[in-house]
């Protein structure tokens, strides 16, 4: 899977795909615009994930399974706790704290994505 179409597994890109494999089925798009849908979207969100989102976090939780495969890290934990501070120069206040059983965390190194042109 290239590090552009991991956003793909999102609920949002999930239900892009659900959409988009509807609508070719129904015969109302054809396959080739539909791929290019999805090109567009790994594009745009992959772009906004860089330079939009100012979000900082940190996580704390008991690591159960680490593995490294292909350039690409992934994690899953429990009893995880995330602390959320949503903008840079936000107040303690504004932080938000998740906890969570158990999560899954890909990581993939920003310099193995595509480059922009």
């Amino acid at each position: 899977m290239a590090c552009s179409a991991l956003y793909r597994q999102t609920k949002l890109g999930l239900s892009l795909v659900d959409a988009l494999d509807q609508l070719v089925e129904e015969g109302k798009l054809p396959p080739q615009l539909a791929l290019r849908i999805l090109d567009e979207y790994d594009d745009v969100v992959l772009e906004t994930m860089e330079e939009k989102v100012t979000a900082k976090g940190s996580l704390k939780g008991h690591l159960d399974i680490y593995r490294f495969c292909d350039n690409v890290w992934t994690f899953i934990l429990s009893n995880a706790t995330f602390r959320l501070a949503p903008t840079q120069g936000s107040t303690r206040r504004d932080e938000q704290l998740v906890v969570v059983d158990r999560v899954k965390i890909v990581v993939v190194d920003q310099k193995l994505a595509p480059q922009k042109e």
